[in-house]
């Protein structure tokens, strides 16, 4: 594995509880990254020799605004590009979007602003247009991330089916119970592949505050706080991992056959099945099919 880019989910909570969230994010959430979690990930990055961008996100990474800045500090001096994705609450009006943003000038070479209509009542917030105007002004590289309605899909995958400025549904964590009601359903047996991840040669993964390495959101390869970063990369074996080889072999639709599992009538799309099939499996896999806060069970 020649890993790339290591996306840090600093918090799993949220101002926010999106229904097309894969974290579950919300104000109930637990599990936030401390300062030397942040240091311990970037040095280890740094040792793999082959990762050069650093992705800050959540859950909302401005909700622990030093944190995040001291994160996205220290990236910058080893050398990493770095990137923050954030639903830009904090845009309250262009002034407040400056001060906030002006500490990251220089700094950051990608900020992703989320804004749709699961996350605002428009699709383009004014949080999201205060957030572009300061960025632009301070040269900051800003892109919107825009998630389609469920209504506006109609297709097995979305891939190729949407305007270039809008992505679609996938149908993991929370969109599974809010969301795939609306949507129209296939066979199981149709999802005979994962369209979305590069499982067998990921160039990125992404680590939350436990330190579990998510190849995709929700299925692990091990913990980096328990074995080096380069280690986990060096020894991963897709083919023998619970989850990642039945999705190789034949998608998610494997992972019914294998394992035996009931199934549904129909699902959304490949996510749903994939999904609703680990969650079948976190009793049998709980060190793989982690951690909690991804499949929807909080704290108490």
């Amino acid at each position: 594995m020649k890993l790339s880019g290591l996306h840090l989910l600093v918090t799993y909570q949220c101002n926010f509880e999106c229904d097309h969230c894969f974290a579950w994010g919300s104000p109930w959430q637990s599990g936030t990254m401390t300062l030397q979690n942040i240091q311990s990930i970037l040095r280890q990055a740094k040792d793999s020799g082959t990762v050069e961008w650093i992705y800050f996100e959540g859950g909302e990474p401005f909700l622990y605004y030093a944190a995040l800045l001291k994160g996205v500090r220290e990236a910058a001096r080893m050398g990493f590009q770095v990137g923050v994705v954030s639903n830009s609450y904090w845009a309250t009006d262009e002034d407040d979007a400056l001060e906030c943003l002006r500490p990251f000038a220089g700094l950051v070479q990608d900020l992703s602003i989320s804004s749709d209509l699961y996350h605002f009542s428009q699709k383009l917030s004014q949080q999201a247009k205060n957030a572009r105007r300061a960025a632009e002004q301070l040269a900051i590289p800003i892109g919107i991330i825009s998630i389609a309605e469920v209504e506006a899909q109609d297709a097995k995958s979305v891939i190729g089916q949407l305007p270039v400025d809008e992505s679609g549904v996938m149908y993991r964590g929370r969109a599974t119970e809010k969301l795939a009601v609306n949507a129209k359903r296939w066979p199981w047996e149709e999802f005979a592949e994962c369209p979305y991840e590069e499982l067998r040669e990921p160039e990125r993964l992404h680590v939350d505050p436990y330190g579990n390495l998510h190849v995709c959101q929700g299925i692990s390869i091990g913990n980096l706080f328990h074995r080096p970063l380069s280690e986990i990369c060096q020894t991963y074996d897709p083919e023998s991992h619970p989850v990642v080889g039945s999705l190789l072999a034949g998608g998610p639709a494997e992972l019914i056959r294998y394992y035996g599992l009931p199934y549904a009538k129909g699902y959304a799309d490949a996510c749903h099945v994939c999904y609703e099939a680990r969650r079948m499996l976190r009793g049998r896999f709980p060190h793989t099919l982690t951690p909690d806060q991804m499949y929807g069970v909080l704290e108490g």
